[in-house]
């Protein structure tokens, strides 16, 4: 039985090196990507902050569950 595909290879490791570079140029010199990790463990702190009991209960069974990540100092989003 022949084939009549052809082997077809494309190596984007250029264009995505090229994304990468768009997107870090268009964060401007301003951003500063410590600051934003702080801002997010903030955040994080400040949603789960002030539970009562059964809602501690939950959001400790939830991180044990593996559901939400363990509260801890640089857990920036994955």
């Amino acid at each position: 039985m022949s084939s009549n595909l052809v082997a077809f290879d494309l190596d984007l490791t250029i264009e995505e090196a090229r994304r990468r570079a768009e997107v870090v140029a268009a964060l401007g010199p301003d951003w500063d990507p410590v600051a934003v990790m702080r801002g997010e463990d903030e955040a994080y702190a400040l949603l789960y902050s002030g539970l009562d009991a059964d809602q501690q209960r939950t959001y400790d069974g939830l991180v044990a569950a593996g559901v939400l990540p363990a509260q801890r100092p640089g857990r920036a989003a994955h």
